[in-house]
């Protein structure tokens, strides 16, 4: 790790946080969602105090917070708008796992209330975002962990040290993948906003638009005015586990074809997209098709490291290696879930430890993402430039580098 901030936590050991964005999987379910889990997570940890939770839904918040006092003994605070929960002097960091389009945003804001950091993946909405998530981390001195947990999980730590130490021999070609079988959201009506649901402060940052009954709690991801497409939700964790172990950091060029062809509703980002990112003589793929759940070798979910000498596959926790007769020469697997990277975060606040998901790595695979889309988006090829920083030649793709925001709602340092 090239730079880590020096974590602070109570005086007692005790380090103190808050959970923003705990909505339900979605209306009317029972189940909680990730934010909800997330902050369950952390109330498991030793020591370690879930002291308020935060939704602009008041059903949400008043369910997540009945969770988490199952987990802790004690009911957090319950608190509809991030800013107040941020104004609260005794909460040492934040987990955020708000909708795409208020991660930024939030992460921003928590830093310079003093606040340490755990956001959901993609850590930004736009490369812009990113730019200041990392700029704003480091301004404050703070903590700032990405939620790609993979790498703390043990099986996926192990595989990406046996690419790097040259097992397979010369890697040249990484592919991620996902596929499952989403339905359709059909065409949204107008309707009145639910009660108990802050619309206004949901939009956050975003330009207002009306209420429609077919993106929020979920179905947001689809639109590309709060979300970032199946790249941004699922493919960030593969994306970032190929990108690690092939020992790269920016592409220099990047093109991507599909398009949505299973449901005629109102979903803007691709249901079936390809991808490809170039690294000089280095390309990692990515395929997804989110409405057609066969994936490659039956693994709906995977990375493989194509190497000369052999192949290394990961699906789930584990990998297997083969040799390049395809006879399965080792495997491995750990742990897998939320708990490691948790405990990472805690620790980085408590004793300064590293962090496994530096924000700087979170942009550097969010990025991926994000070029991938512009690529698809535009129809042109991205180039991109790892000096600068900044993707070069290529109008519209640049104009996608960073968006339009509510007055008043744009992001300060």
């Amino acid at each position: 790790m090239p730079w880590i901030a020096r974590g602070q936590a109570s005086a007692n050991g005790k380090v103190v946080l808050g959970a923003i964005g705990v909505s339900r999987e979605s209306v009317g379910r029972i189940k909680p969602g990730r934010g909800t889990w997330l902050a369950m997570g952390l109330a498991g940890l030793k020591n370690v105090e879930i002291a308020a939770v935060c939704d602009v839904d008041e059903m949400y918040v008043r369910a997540a917070a009945g969770d988490v006092e199952k987990v802790q003994g004690k009911r957090p605070e319950m608190v509809r708008d991030l800013r107040k929960l941020l104004e609260n002097r005794a909460i040492d960091g934040v987990v955020i796992a708000t909708p795409d389009h208020w991660h930024a945003p939030a992460a921003i804001l928590a830093c310079a209330a003093g606040k340490h950091v755990y956001v959901e993946k993609p850590c930004c909405h736009n490369g812009r975002e990113g730019e200041l998530m990392i700029q704003a981390a480091r301004k404050h001195k703070r903590v700032m962990q990405h939620g790609t947990q993979r790498r703390s999980w043990t099986g996926q730590r192990e595989a990406v040290e046996r690419v790097r130490a040259g097992e397979l021999g010369n890697v040249h070609v990484a592919r991620a993948w996902m596929t499952a079988k989403r339905p359709g959201i059909g065409r949204g009506k107008r309707v009145a906003v639910p009660a108990g649901l802050d619309y206004n402060l949901w939009q956050g940052p975003a330009p207002r638009r009306p209420y429609q009954d077919n993106v929020v709690p979920y179905h947001w991801h689809w639109f590309w005015h709060w979300g970032t497409g199946e790249l941004g939700n699922h493919g960030i964790h593969t994306l970032d586990v190929a990108r690690w172990g092939m020992g790269v950091d920016y592409p220099t060029r990047v093109v991507s074809s599909g398009g949505r062809y299973f449901h005629d509703d109102d979903q803007e980002t691709p249901d079936t997209q390809f991808a490809t990112f170039e690294y000089g003589r280095k390309v990692i793929q990515w395929e997804h098709r989110s409405c057609q759940p066969h994936g490659l070798d039956g693994i709906g979910s995977g990375i493989v490291f194509y190497g000369d000498r052999a192949t290394l596959v990961v699906e789930g926790a584990g990998y297997r290696i083969f040799d390049l007769d395809r006879k399965e020469i080792g495997k491995g697997g750990g742990s897998g879930g939320d708990k490691e990277h948790l405990q990472n975060y805690v620790d980085a606040i408590r004793d300064g430890k590293s962090l496994n998901a530096d924000i700087e790595e979170g942009v550097k695979s969010t990025l991926m993402c994000h070029l991938g889309n512009a690529a698809l988006r535009t129809g042109e090829t991205v180039r991109f430039d790892p000096a600068t920083k900044r993707i070069a030649g290529n109008a519209a793709a640049t104009a996608l580098w960073k968006r339009d925001y509510e007055p008043g709602w744009e992001p300060k340092l």
